[in-house]
C-alpha cells in the first residue's frame, strides 16, 4: 500500500530553518516525480516545489527560490525539503505528492 509520510515541520522563528522529510512506502521512489505543496486556511493548495525522477531537475515557486532546497535520496525512498530564511507567509500544512497521492501534511509555524 502506498503511503507517503511527512515529518520534520514545528514552530520556527523568522529567520529560521526546518527540513521536512518525506518517506515513501509501498512503491519505489525513482519511478516518479515528486513535490512539496502547502495550504493555510481558507486558501487553495500551492505547488512549491518538484523533483524529477532523477533528480536533475527541480523547480521552486518565485516566493521560496534562493530559500528553499528539495532533494531526494531514492536509496532510503525519501524526499526532503530544506527550508532557510523561514517567513511567516511560509507558514502552512506542508504535503509531499507522488503516485498521485497527497501525504498527510506537517505543519510548519513561522512566529516570534
Amino acid at each position: 500500500q502506498l503511503q507517503l509520510v511527512e515529518s520534520g515541520g514545528g514552530l520556527v522563528q523568522p529567520g529560521g530553518s526546518l527540513r521536512l522529510s518525506c518517506a515513501v512506502s509501498g512503491f519505489t521512489l525513482d519511478y516518479d516525480a515528486v513535490g512539496w505543496f502547502r495550504q493555510t486556511p481558507g486558501k487553495e493548495r500551492e505547488g512549491v516545489s518538484c523533483i524529477s525522477r532523477s533528480g536533475d531537475s527541480r523547480t521552486y515557486r518565485d516566493s521560496v527560490k534562493g530559500r528553499f532546497t528539495i532533494s531526494r535520496d531514492n536509496a532510503k525512498n525519501t524526499v526532503y525539503l530544506q527550508m532557510n530564511s523561514l517567513q511567516p507567509e511560509d507558514t502552512a500544512v506542508y504535503y509531499c505528492y507522488g503516485f498521485s497521492t497527497y501525504g498527510q501534511g506537517t505543519q510548519v509555524t513561522v512566529s516570534s
